[in-house]
């Protein structure tokens, strides 16, 4: 099919959108059953637009279909992707198109190889294995075992989408278990610092209060971008002793950086108490300092109230505070 043909029937499709279900729902079976992969991925948008759960028959058939001679008929797993997405947003539940996706392995021709202008065979199936991973968590008719064993080795893959996708699981699936494994991978770590943030998220909101002391160990013996994904999952979690363990940090550390990031974890807390804190510093505080409270305070711009009193606590200071407060609060 020429290109300025699959353009037409992009643009053909997306009218679909606001299509009555008589017309859209037939265009949209045809669609999905196209050789073409764009063509079969936009129908499968917006058949989880539209949430025509009527059609996920359709979506297995394709879905199906694309993973035979997939380098061929699914070249970067467009397709696949958008029909593993559909599946989890209409709300299938049943894991055997998720299994089938999670162990596919997909290596095409991509430029970029030890050659100039030569190419390299990559794994262009990355963000199914991902989607379908997270999918499973919601599953029933899979084992709760046999999903922790594809969620703990997933924690192995080598693209961290996979191993980040492998904890949201973990995190959804809760118990006992899951926590375990999470405080394994806290302590063992992961180069990735956004793996390591949704571990400290995962893990405080299945343990709650007796996850902070783990989490809140990263603000001190770790650093960089990890303290910070530390500091913002228990901003985060506003769970009691966060703010309390926040502030202690901020007041322990000279980084400005992370003296930053600690004042917007605080912000995030929503504590009264953390509030209150921060409008002290805007209005006592050295002038970077003061800039950085109102920032953080700036979190919450749809509070009137807060705006008001983040207006009310720099008054009388230097003009770049106020500079800095019309453009945090988007006045």
């Amino acid at each position: 099919m020429a290109v300025r043909k699959v353009e037409t029937e992009l643009d053909r499709l997306s009218k679909l959108r606001d299509a009555d279900p008589s017309a859209a729902l037939p265009a949209l079976r045809k669609a999905l059953n196209d050789r073409v992969n764009l063509i079969v991925a936009k129908a499968a948008k917006i058949t989880a637009e539209r949430q025509f759960r009527e059609l996920i028959p359709d979506l297995l058939h394709a879905f199906d279909r694309l993973l035979e001679n997939a380098a061929e008929r699914d070249q970067q797993c467009w397709g696949k992707n958008a029909i593993a997405t559909a599946l989890k947003e209409l709300g299938h539940i049943e894991s055997a198109p998720f299994l089938r996706g999670m162990r596919h392995i997909q290596m095409e021709p991509v430029w970029g190889g030890p050659m100039p202008g030569a190419p390299r065979e990559a794994d262009t199936a990355e963000t199914l294995r991902g989607t379908c991973l997270l999918a499973l968590a919601a599953c029933p008719d899979l084992d709760r075992d046999d999903a922790l064993r594809c969620f703990v080795d997933a924690l192995t893959e080598k693209a961290y989408t996979i191993r980040l996708e492998a904890v949201r699981a973990l995190g959804q699936m809760g118990g006992m278990e899951a926590a375990l494994v999470l405080r394994l991978k806290a302590r063992l770590g992961d180069e990735e610092p956004p793996v390591l943030g949704q571990v400290f998220d995962a893990l405080l909101g299945i343990e709650g209060e007796r996850g902070v002391p783990l989490v809140s160990e990263f603000l001190h013996k770790a650093e960089g971008a990890v303290r910070e994904e530390a500091a913002l999952a228990l901003g985060s979690s506003r769970l009691a002793r966060a703010f309390e363990l926040l502030q202690k940090s901020y007041n322990g550390t000279r980084d400005p950086e992370f003296r930053e990031v600690l004042l917007r974890a605080i912000s995030l807390t929503r504590a009264e108490s953390a509030v209150k804190w921060l409008l002290d510093l805007a209005r006592t505080a050295r002038k970077r300092d003061a800039i950085d409270a109102i920032h953080a305070l700036a979190l919450h711009r749809g509070s009137e109230e807060i705006r008001r009193a983040a207006a009310a606590a720099i008054q009388g200071r230097e003009a770049e505070l106020e500079a800095e407060y019309r453009k945090a609060f988007e006045i």
